[in-house]
C-alpha cells in the first residue's frame, strides 16, 4: 500500500523483537529505514532480510544512551537523507534479578536502565526533532509498558523509565504539535519477545498459565507484528489527527485488575 513511501524512519533498538517486527514493515511500506543499534550483528540480519525483499534500510552502531553516538546518527540521517520523518522510540531493557524493589536496585542498574529507556527518548528526541521540524514535521513513536500505566511490583527502575515516557508524550505532543509533528506512546504489555522471556524464566515463580486464564482478557499473549502494526498506523498519515494518545496494546490486561496477583 506504500503507506510510508519516501519517508525516512528511524527505530531504536531494532535489531530484534518489536522493533525488527516495525523495521519490516516500515520498509514493506515504502519507507527508507535506519535502525540505531548497538548489536550490530543482530541488526545485520534484519537489514539483509529488508533489502532482499526490496526495501531499504541501513544499521547505524549506536549506544542509545551515550549523547555522541546519537547525534552522529542524526548527523548522518541528515548528510544522506537530508529529512527525518518517522522517529520510533523502541529501545528498551528490563533487567531481570537486577530491577526490584527502589531498596534494593544497585545505583548502577538504575542509571543504566534510565539510560537507555528514558535518556535515549531525550536523546533521539532532542537531536531529531529539529531534523523533522526541518522535513516539515513527522511522527513520534514512544514506547512505554503497561508498567507505565498501573502500578506493578518489583521492577522500580523499569516502571518509572515508563510512566516518565507517558508523561513525556504528552509534553511533546503540546510543544511540537504546531510544528506538525504528532507524538504518541505505545504502551505494550505481555508481548512475547525475547525480553519478556527472559523477564519469566521457566524456573521462576511465575505462573504463566495462571496469568493468561485470570489476568488476560484474550487468554494469549501478544506479538511483536501485532505491536508492529500499530507504529505503522501512527507511522503514517492514516493516524494524521492522533497526537498525545497513549494507546495500551495489552489484550485488556491493564484493564484487569492487580498483575502482581497471580
Amino acid at each position: 500500500m506504500n503507506r510510508l513511501q519516501g519517508k525516512v524512519a528511524l527505530i531504536t533498538g531494532g535489531g530484534g523483537g518489536i522493533g525488527a517486527a516495525a523495521a519490516r514493515k516500515f520498509a514493506a511500506e515504502g519507507a527508507i529505514v535506519i535502525l540505531a543499534e548497538i548489536d550490530v550483528e543482530n541488526a545485520g540480519g534484519v537489514i539483509a532480510e529488508i533489502i532482499a525483499a526490496g526495501g531499504a534500510a541501513e544499521c547505524i552502531q549506536c549506544d542509545v544512551s551515550k549523547s555522541a553516538d546519537v547525534q552522529n546518527v542524526m548527523a548522518q540521517i541528515e548528510r544522506r537523507y537530508g529529512r527525518l520523518d518517522v522517529l520510533y522510540n523502541n529501545a528498551s531493557v528490563y533487567l531481570p534479578g537486577r530491577d526490584g524493589k527502589i531498596t534494593e536496585i544497585s545505583e548502577d542498574d538504575w542509571e543504566m536502565i534510565i539510560g537507555i529507556n528514558l535518556r535515549s527518548v531525550y536523546l533521539f528526541c532532542r537531536y531529531g526533532i529539529p531534523l523533522m521540524q526541518q522535513s516539515g514535521g513527522g511522527s513520534i513513536i514512544n514506547t512505554a509498558s503497561s508498567a507505565g500505566v498501573i502500578g506493578i511490583p518489583g521492577c522500580d527502575a523499569y516502571t518509572a523509565t515508563k510512566g516518565a515516557t507517558v508523561q513525556l508524550t504528552k509534553s511533546l505532543a503540546v510543544e511540537y504539535g504546531p510544528y506538525g509533528i504528532r507524538t504518541n506512546c505505545i504502551a505494550p504489555a505481555a508481548i512475547m519477545t525475547p525480553m519478556m522471556r527472559k523477564s519469566n524464566p521457566s524456573d521462576s515463580s511465575f505462573d504463566e498459565e495462571r496469568f493468561l486464564k485470570l489476568r488476560t482478557p484474550l487468554r494469549r499473549y501478544g506479538t511483536s507484528e501485532e505491536i508492529a502494526k500499530i507504529a505503522l498506523f501512527l507511522a503514517s498519515d492514516e493516524s494524521s489527527y492522533l497526537n498525545g494518545s497513549i494507546i495500551s496494546a495489552d489484550g485488556g490486561i491493564t484493564i484487569n485488575g492487580d498483575l502482581s496477583k497471580v
